[in-house]
């Protein structure tokens, strides 16, 4: 019996890795529990973007009747924390703390800051609706400072929290690590719009206050309980903690051979998959004629196909491959699904457009997994939290501009197309998204130029490993 017991166990410890997504990321250093929990900011910081670009989104032009350019301006303050994740990750490398703590600190703070700006910012819309007796301009400013603080906390939790991920887990299973990560922001934002919409379903102001303020609460919680026991404490750490400062970290960071044009890939290629964010519901329901249902639906087809490239890069990667081949053949799928949705307009094919948008969604997961896990790689035991800044930095910014950019570029090549000017072959309404469409394919041909000596760089400096190892394994 106790032999059959054995058997079954190690089976079912064998399986589990087959069958449960992730279940293989977990080691010794850190085990799947503690794994998950640390997962968790990353479900906070996915609840957070889609509260801030989807939900409150629309309640501040439809129930709360904010003027779109307001609305505009206040999603567009958390990206002014962007450019700075560099910074707060290389302050998280070299802080000084009496409790031996480098990570801790800072995604702690960040959570506060998220608590905060969540615990205040219903009252905030309430009041630049216009609902108060008192000044507008105190609206204007209390939902300003709502917003900044929000994405400073966003900015700061989630690039410090890599950080600590990078920190606790080995080498080889980074990539697996990575998969997990992403999915869980996936997974954030999938059920906090689900919540969101079920709880605002019935609009009125005190359930919008309830809503946020529960978000708010719901952060602190699961970012305190993802933090518990995770970054061991090292008093020593402040005596030894390196004196350096920024400038020059940067400088010695950004000259190394390849670190520019990884850089400059990340940008390109997050831009060119984030224009179309959002217009694919707008490109459905406008041109392809789909019901509201369907359009809604993209959403689940987008995060499906960013789940399957996660999971498709992390076995990739987990078996030897190469982060930036990977994020290649994703600039790659993301040029082929761009082409099929451009395709479906002409053709009236709706099958197309969704075969698509499932093709962005795995192209983006392949790409995002393939350059977090390239920087990752790059990053020393001294440097991880500027190297994952550098990223979270690019990355954060060129969605957050491309994302404006795309809306004004359909506007203004949509007029201009239905003002005549183009000829009458192209005065339909589709002209605008298509637009977008070509330069987000543009984009992603720019990022495979800026990839393809990093890849080459990679396959050089493993045959130099290889012969290398060759060698000594003779010598010996």
């Amino acid at each position: 019996m106790n032999a059959a017991s054995q058997k079954l166990t190690r089976a079912l410890m064998r399986l589990g890795p087959a069958i449960l997504p992730f279940a293989d990321a977990a080691t010794v250093e850190l085990p799947l529990g503690r794994l998950l929990r640390l997962a968790l900011f990353q479900v906070t910081v996915g609840m957070a973007a889609v509260l801030l670009i989807g939900t409150l989104n629309r309640v501040m032009i439809v129930e709360l009747g904010v003027p779109a350019w307001i609305v505009a301006v206040m999603l567009a303050l958390p990206l002014i924390f962007a450019p700075l994740r560099a910074l707060v990750g290389f302050r998280s490398d070299t802080h000084r703390s009496l409790l031996g703590w480098r990570r801790v600190p800072y995604i702690w703070f960040g959570t506060l800051l998220q608590f905060g700006g969540l615990a205040i910012m219903p009252f905030a819309l309430l009041i630049l609706s216009g609902d108060t007796t008192g000044p507008l301009w105190v609206g204007n400013l209390a939902a300003a400072l709502a917003f900044l603080l929000v994405g400073a906390g966003l900015h700061t939790t989630q690039t410090v929290g890599l950080a600590l991920a990078t920190d606790l887990a080995p080498a080889h299973a980074r990539p697996k690590v990575v998969a997990l990560l992403c999915a869980a922001l996936l997974f954030g934002m999938m059920a906090s719009a689900l919540l969101f919409g079920l709880f605002l379903a019935h609009f009125s102001p005190v359930r919008l206050i309830q809503v946020i303020q529960g978000a708010a609460l719901v952060t602190i919680i699961l970012n305190g309980f993802a933090l518990w026991k995770q970054e061991p404490r090292d008093p020593n750490r402040t005596q030894t903690a390196p004196q350096r400062d920024f400038r020059s970290s940067w400088r010695a960071y950004a000259g190394e051979g390849t670190a520019r044009r990884r850089l400059v890939a990340i940008g390109l290629g997050t831009a060119g998959f984030s224009m179309q964010d959002i217009l694919l519901e707008p490109y459905g329901g406008q041109i392809l004629h789909l019901s509201v249902g369907a359009t809604t639906a993209l959403t689940a087809l987008l995060a499906a196909g960013g789940g399957l490239g996660l999971l498709v890069a992390a076995r990739w990667l987990g078996r030897g491959g190469d982060p930036f081949r990977v994020s290649a053949v994703g600039v790659g799928i993301g040029i082929l699904a761009f082409s099929a949705v451009v395709f479906a307009a002409p053709l009236a094919s709706a099958d197309l457009f969704a075969a698509g948008v499932s093709l962005i969604g795995l192209g983006g997961g392949l790409f995002a997994h393939g350059t977090l896990t390239a920087s990752m790689n790059r990053a020393g035991p001294e440097d991880t939290g500027l190297a994952l800044g550098a990223w979270g930095a690019v990355q954060a910014t060129a969605a957050g501009l491309s994302i404006a950019a795309s809306g004004l570029v359909r506007d203004v090549g949509g007029a201009i197309a239905q003002s005549g000017v183009l000829g009458e072959g192209m005065n339909e309404p589709a002209i605008g998204y298509l637009i977008v469409y070509h330069i987000e394919i543009a984009l992603l041909f720019a990022a495979l130029l800026a990839l393809g000596p990093l890849v080459r760089e990679d396959a050089r400096t493993e045959d130099r490993d290889r012969i290398a190892n060759g060698l000594a394994g003779r010598t010996a």
